[in-house]
Parts: structure tokens; sequence; C-alpha cells
């Protein structure tokens, strides 16, 4: 790769904060950048001043805010800028947070440049000039290597794959901005209404470090899962079977068909281990499963392991973490 920007898709929440996955793609960023700059990309209606500061501690140069006649949350939208930021600064890598939405918009910006894209990757880096990354594959039992021939290559990383790390000497962000030139193509498609979820006050599912995961075990009894997440400072997730059931919604199930994730503490509540579930979490670091079949199929790839009914297990756990955080 020549000396060209590193672009980092920067993810926000409504009021402007970056979502904590954006930090660990900044950090990865400058690892792959060497001597070039790393530069963000800030789609979206809201200044990016209470982010500046953050972007600041991670040495981003230039942060490039996209500004269009038209919704950026869609995806076609959305490509629509990223083709025109990537043609003005001729950078030939960006990196996004792996989300649905930004899968969907980099696949976009694929089709429109001829760019390589690698999606749900845990691992990046440059070697002889190619991008070359790491990710798990068939249900998490395969770890691949793929190199992008290409050259513009587009990769989604999953949350929690790099450890964070603000630069000695804070930089100044410039912010420029770009009229996306919005194609004809991408206004076929409009946004009539908008419904924000209410904050449950836990992290988000896909970026959390801590996720603890309740299955048919639960039989639709979420509150020792819940205890445990909450005492953890986790997030809640789900089995196929139990969102199925209206146990929980559908945004908390993980698999294959689901969100995919990779905290560093997995903690799965009457989980049997499905393999389309297994194909969700089996990245994580340290898999905890509680399970009252000591046949279930998760304690094959589980770290550690209690036979037991979890809803004498969970509070009991949380009850002793509680002391201890005391």
């Amino acid at each position: 790769m020549t000396a060209t920007p590193v672009l980092v898709l920067l993810d926000h929440a409504a009021d402007g904060t970056l979502r904590p996955p954006v930090r660990e793609l900044l950090t990865l960023a400058r690892t792959l950048a060497g001597e070039a700059p790393v530069e963000g990309v800030w789609a979206g209606a809201q200044e990016p001043t209470a982010a500046l500061p953050v972007l600041a501690a991670q040495g981003v140069s230039t942060v490039h805010r996209l500004v269009a006649d038209a919704d950026l949350h869609l995806s076609a939208v959305l490509a629509d800028g990223l083709v025109a930021v990537l043609s003005a600064t001729g950078a030939r890598l960006l990196l996004a947070v792996s989300s649905f939405e930004n899968k969907e918009a980099v696949a976009r910006v694929a089709v429109r440049t001829g760019a390589g894209v690698v999606t749900d990757a845990d691992g990046v880096a440059v070697e002889d000039g190619r991008v070359v990354t790491r990710k798990t594959v068939l249900a998490g039992s395969w770890t691949t290597r793929c190199a992008v021939t290409t050259p513009v290559a587009l990769v989604t990383v999953k949350a929690n794959s790099v450890t964070a790390e603000d630069v000695a000497t804070p930089t100044l962000p410039a912010v420029v901005e770009h009229v996306v030139p919005v194609s004809d193509a991408a206004r076929r498609v409009r946004l009539v209404e908008r419904t924000e979820r209410a904050d449950s006050g836990r992290p988000d599912l896909g970026s959390a470090h801590v996720v603890v995961v309740g299955g048919r075990g639960t039989e639709g009894d979420f509150a020792p899962v819940e205890e445990l997440a909450d005492v953890l400072g986790g997030a809640v997730g789900a089995t196929r079977v139990a969102t199925d059931e209206g146990w929980i919604g559908h945004d908390a199930q993980i698999g294959q068909t689901g969100v995919t994730i990779s905290p560093r503490l997995y903690i799965g509540a009457g989980v049997s281990g499905a393999v389309h579930h297994r194909g969700g979490m089996q990245a994580s670091g340290t898999i905890v499963a509680v399970n009252s079949d000591p046949d279930a199929p998760i304690f094959e790839i589980a770290d550690f392991g209690v036979v037991g009914d979890l809803f004498t297990v969970l509070p009991q756990a949380a009850a002793e973490l509680r002391r201890l955080q005391a």
C-alpha cells in the first residue's frame, strides 16, 4: 500500500458520542497506516463536536463530514458518501465496525468501485503491500486469512478485536465537509419513520465486553440472566428459541441469523450450543456455560462449565460478585 490515508467510519449515537468499538478501529488504523494519516468519516446531521476530544486522543488528523439532501442512515446514501470520500482522499483502506448497516453500505461501495470486501474480521494487517485479514468461518470452527488483491480494501471488524490505546500527543482534527452527490438509485428508497429504542442502560450487544445469554433453559424467565449481566456491566443476549418464543426481543438474538458477537466474556445460561448459535459467539474470549444437561454441546467449546440449575447458579454468582465488589 502507498502512503494514503486509512479511513475509519465513525459510528456514533444520536447525541454525537462515538460508539465504543470506534476507538478500537482507530487504534488498529494507526498500526496499519504507518506514516500515513488516519482520517474519519462522519455521517449524520449532528456536528462531530462532542467526538472531537476522543478523535484527537486517537491521533485522527481529519474528519470528513458528509452532508446530503437525503438521509445518511440509508445504506445507499451512505455508500454514495463513502465513494465520494474515497475518491477525494485516494484512500485504499476503509475500516468500519462490523454491523448489519455497515456491511450493507460497504457492499454497495464495492459494487460501485470494484473494491474488495472482508466482513466480520477479527484481525487486519498489511503484508507485502496487501491488506490481509483474519476471520473465523464455518460456525467458528476454522480461522482463515484473506488477502485483498484489489487496489481498495473495505473491511468490517468485529468489536473487541483490538485494545484501544490513545496516542502520546493528541492531534487537532480538522473537519472537512463533503456535499454528497446522491445518486438517483439511492433516492428510490425513502425513510418515512424512525423509532428510537428505549435505553436499557446496558452496553450495546454487538460491542459489549461481557454478554450473558439465556436460552431454552430459562423457560422464559430472564430475570437471573439480566441480574448477572447488570452486576457484570454486560449486555443481555438470547438464542433463537428464546426470541421465537417471544421471551425477549429479536434484537437480542445471537447466531448465524442474528447478531455476531466476540466479547471478552460470554456466559451462556440454559444454552444448548446449537451450531447456528455457536456461529455467532464462538469467537468469544472466554466462554462460560451453565446447563443442567452434562451432555449439552456447548460444553465442548466452553472454557469453564457448570452443570447445574441456572436459577440456582446465576443468583449465587451475582450475590458473590456483589460481595466482592463491596
